[in-house]
């Protein structure tokens, strides 16, 4: 399939401006080859332009990176995916014992470990970042009982950078480098700030939706011990490399194998379905990547965010086609949706899903069951019915409590366990999911961001 380069460029012009985002840069990976297109500025202050080797910051995208990593040491035996993460580990431990023994390689990479995500612990920039990491994890609470469910856990990806490290003698950051970056001549990609000023480096950009975003006071305010989950420094045109290797079965373009065909495939085997289909688009999750099903034809992928600044990545296996969108702020999601809705359908045949909102004609919905305080560690969620309708407040509390005020929202019924939370900070969509369900042990819980939070009251 040709690839109209010219036509893409003007559409991203149009519709980067239209979302109000300050810069982007895209990449697809079409019938073999690496197509790199950027746009807008990589800081409003200075008019810096965006350009196709300029690199920005991917967030939770650096998951799946760690996870190939993890995947290789499958492959070479050193490691089990069934393995509980205390043989390896034997410092580390949650406040259960029982559910401690209970979490293997294969429930971290696939989110249903029940180790939480927001726990953010600045270690030092030291190379014994995520050792201290990992020991202060030790006595924060789970989310919910391993095995029990879905929920998304960062907390769980920086103990896997831990085990790459014990397993491997280098730190996270150098076999990344080693083992994955250089094999697969990924140039523009980085774990540290002072690799990344070699490049072109998109500023972070924070704002009230429908309004130009300003550059944020910060560029990048997470801890080194935040790389595994949050922090490979990226060009777009790089993942899509990445996502080729995968694509290509694990094999560089030099012919290096840097994963087995069966570890490609077991990544991509589904291990658990999401309740919640809307936050990141997921199906379901397999080992590190997340999983789409649109209308039958599968995907893979992954998303990132990371103060004002997103990634998103979606490969279709049939098509051989992989799609990245990287930005510095605005209204990203519009973006992304709009673009690459017209992207796959073109490319792939991919029809993608509606945009998430509250029905049309919305169910009469009886809360009684719904209402309730609902905790997980960091955060509080309380759900409400009075004579205006339901309503839910998100509140940061213990450690977190100085990240941000509560939140305020409405509960507009979608179905019967879904609703569409509005007329409150919504971070940059117009309504965020608020899904409720139950965990395999009978367990109510709300999930809000792809985080499991147990009902407690």
């Amino acid at each position: 399939m040709t690839f109209d380069s010219a036509r893409w460029q003007a559409r991203l012009d149009e519709l980067r401006a239209a979302h109000r985002v300050p810069g982007a840069s895209l990449a697809v990976l079409v019938d073999g080859n690496v197509h790199e297109l950027a746009s807008g500025v990589l800081h409003r202050a200075t008019g810096v332009e965006v350009t196709t080797d300029s690199v920005f910051l991917s967030g939770s995208l650096a998951k799946v990176y760690t996870a190939t990593l993890v995947m290789q040491l499958v492959d070479s035996g050193e490691l089990d995916l069934d393995t509980p993460v205390v043989s390896v580990l034997p410092e580390f431990a949650t406040p259960d014992p029982e559910a401690t023994n209970a979490i293997t390689i294969r429930r971290l990479l696939s989110h249903t470990g029940g180790l939480t995500c927001d726990f953010t612990y600045d270690s030092g920039r030291g190379d014994d970042c995520l050792t201290k990491y990992v020991e202060a994890a030790r006595q924060v609470a789970l989310d919910c009982r391993p095995g029990t469910a879905l929920s998304y856990s960062s907390v769980g990806y920086a103990v896997l950078g831990r085990v790459v490290e014990v397993l491997t003698g280098l730190t996270w950051d150098q076999a990344l480098k080693e083992r994955l970056l250089t094999p697969l001549g990924l140039e523009h990609s980085m774990t540290l700030p002072e690799e990344a000023l070699r490049f072109r480096v998109a500023m972070s950009h924070l704002g009230e939706p429908g309004a130009d975003p300003d550059p944020a006071p910060a560029w990048d305010l997470m801890p080194r011990s935040a790389g595994p989950y949050g922090r490979v420094i990226i060009s777009a045109g790089d993942v899509a490399r990445f996502a080729r290797a995968h694509l290509d079965g694990g094999v560089a373009p030099d012919g290096t194998r840097v994963l087995s065909a069966d570890a490609v495939a077991e990544m991509r085997r589904r291990v658990v379905d999401s309740p919640d289909k809307w936050t990141v688009s997921a199906d379901g999750w397999g080992l590190g990547w997340t999983l789409y099903d649109w209308d039958g034809v599968p995907g893979y992928g992954h998303d990132g965010a990371a103060i004002g600044q997103y990634s998103y990545l979606r490969v279709i296996p049939h098509a051989g086609v992989a799609v990245v969108l990287l930005a510095n702020g605005g209204r990203t999601g519009g973006l992304y949706a709009d673009l690459f809705r017209e992207l796959l359908d073109e490319l792939a045949g991919v029809r993608m899903p509606d945009a998430f909102g509250p029905a049309a004609n919305p169910p009469a919905v009886d809360m009684t069951r719904l209402v309730g305080t609902y905790r997980r560690e960091g955060v509080v969620t309380t759900v409400t019915q009075d004579d205006d309708g339901a309503h839910i407040r998100y509140e940061f509390v213990d450690g977190m409590k100085d990240f941000s005020p509560p939140l305020e929202m409405d509960l507009l019924p979608v179905s019967e366990t879904v609703f569409a939370a509005s007329g409150g900070p919504s971070f940059g969509e117009d309504h965020i999911p608020v899904v409720f369900s139950t965990l395999t042990d009978g367990t109510e819980c709300v999930y809000i961001g792809m985080r499991v939070t147990p009902k407690v009251a």
